[in-house]
């Protein structure tokens, strides 16, 4: 990290949280030395990540939060988190979208804001299971009235889990009657070894039949979910293929994700860091978000 005294309030904790994770614990005076501020400040930022639940205030500094792999925050709390990256992936998520496609939406916060970048794209029908999701559509259609190309929007039923997604035997048996072009995936965890994870078993095995059901899926998140693993897993890597995620993702998480996907996009890195598609074993005279 470089001493930089006009970064933004969320830009520093970014960096902090950074720290935190990679060497498992920093100090206040660390801080203010690698950031050029003032105690104060470290320990306001401190403080406003100990509120989120990221990290945990310990005498002299801040140590990694250590999550039961059956913790599942609600859809507020994972709001405050990298909304920076998630804006930046939402955009970057949104360009692989052609108009008239079909496509489904998971539920959380990256996929909501992915949401908010789709409204606009002309004639698509949207499955999702995610009450936020679904939301941000009609409330666009309610501001503007009847319109032209207008989305469909298609809401599954099922049993609301604290991330405001619908799950359950009817949201799975919805589901398993259609087909996707692309499937947008929000997920709780990623890594090599448990591919896709959530806390929620249910919600495990709804987030399967969305997979089953598309063409394509292509999994939003950002660096912070990797290397995080939920109770139950419902995908392997092998099962993806485009992840778009924010700069922070490390060198290393970035050689691991190219051993078994198509297409890695970075959003934000040179043109959104899309990856040529020949480096991740895809073809790269296929178009952007098109299905052959």
């Amino acid at each position: 990290m470089s001493e930089n005294q006009n970064l933004l309030a969320e830009q520093r904790r970014a960096l902090i949280l950074d720290e935190v994770r990679r060497r498992g614990g920093v100090r206040v005076n660390e801080l203010t030395r690698k950031l050029g501020v003032s105690d104060m400040t470290v320990r306001r930022d401190l403080d406003a990540l100990a509120r989120q639940g990221v990290l945990e205030k310990v005498h002299g500094g801040a140590v990694p939060v250590v999550e039961a792999s059956t913790h599942e925050p609600g859809f507020e709390a994972k709001s405050g988190l990298e909304p920076t990256a998630k804006e930046d992936i939402a955009r970057a998520a949104a360009r692989l979208v052609p108009p008239g496609s079909a496509i489904a939406l998971s539920g959380g916060t990256t996929t909501y804001a992915l949401a908010q970048q789709l409204v606009d794209v002309p004639d698509l029908t949207v499955v999702t299971n995610s009450v936020r999701v679904a939301d941000v559509f009609h409330a666009a259609q309610r501001s503007t009235g009847p319109r032209q190309g207008a989305a469909t929007v298609v809401l599954t039923g099922g049993v609301r889990t604290p991330s405001d997604s619908l799950v359950g035997p009817v949201a799975d048996q919805a589901i398993s009657t259609l087909h996707f072009d692309l499937l947008f995936l929000g997920v709780h965890g990623i890594s090599a070894e448990a591919g896709l994870s959530t806390p929620n078993l249910a919600e495990a095995e709804t987030n399967r039949r969305l997979v089953q059901a598309a063409r394509r899926v292509v999994v939003v998140a950002d660096h912070t979910k990797w290397g995080t693993v939920g109770l139950s897993s419902f995908a392997t890597l092998d099962q993806v293929d485009t992840l778009v995620t924010d700069a922070g993702l490390p060198a290393e998480a970035r050689a691991q994700v190219s051993e078994h996907l198509r297409r890695l996009v970075v959003a934000g890195e040179n043109g959104d860091g899309d990856t040529d598609p020949a480096d991740l074993g895809g073809d790269e005279n296929e178009p952007d978000g098109a299905d052959a």
